[in-house]
């Protein structure tokens, strides 16, 4: 049975929940290998508007490439003006379980856990509600609001009308039960609980 358009709303809104961005003590920038200046210039754009103090960039060798993503998105940070001093580099994780878990390594390692009080989650739109979800089962102390970068070339509540984004965006919605019965992932029941929609074919 093909899905309803309330089906692709209601995915829509798990998925790719509204968290605004607040004022927070650190920047955590997801690593990426897609649509890499996008999420540069939108950090860029956040920290001149005083949205974090320090900025965590977790993301090791992904794909085949041997360079970390936390060093190439660095090294274009750098070249937009975002001062070396306040980045904490992460540049061994693959995973979003790894993003966090040695993330939160480093961040205890360099500054202390004691000074975050509050986390601006900066990834993919499409993958927001993921990583939401594995603060809430590995970092879940300091408040958190969400960036989403949207890098796909057309507004968010369209995204299936993009192949890229549709897939990605279902993609998502498929694993999540998975990752939480896995206990990678712990749902957030202020955000909305999972859909019961139907399946594409």
């Amino acid at each position: 049975m093909a899905m309803t358009a309330d089906d692709l709303l209601r995915i829509s809104r798990y998925v790719m929940p509204t968290l605004p961005a607040q004022p927070s003590t650190l920047g955590f920038l997801f690593g990426t290998r897609h649509g890499v200046d996008a999420f540069c210039l939108d950090t860029h754009a956040l920290w001149q508007a005083g949205m974090f103090q320090r900025l965590l960039v977790s993301g090791g060798p992904t794909g085949g490439n041997p360079h970390p993503e936390a060093l190439v998105i660095a090294e274009r940070l750098l070249q937009l003006g975002i001062p070396e001093s306040i980045l904490i580099l992460e540049p061994a994780a693959t995973n979003t379980g790894e993003n966090v878990l040695l993330g939160r390594a480093k961040v205890a390692e360099t500054i202390g856990l004691e000074r975050i009080d509050s986390l601006l989650v900066i990834g993919k739109v499409c993958a927001m509600r993921r990583y939401l979800m594995t603060l809430a089962r590995h970092w879940p102390e300091p408040r958190v609001s969400a960036h989403p970068v949207n890098y796909f070339g057309l507004p968010t509540e369209r995204w299936h009308e993009h192949d890229e984004f549709r897939a990605r965006v279902l993609g998502e919605f498929g694993k999540i039960p998975g990752y939480i019965e896995q206990g990678f992932l712990r749902e957030i029941a202020t955000l909305g609980a999972y859909p019961d929609v139907a399946r594409a074919p």
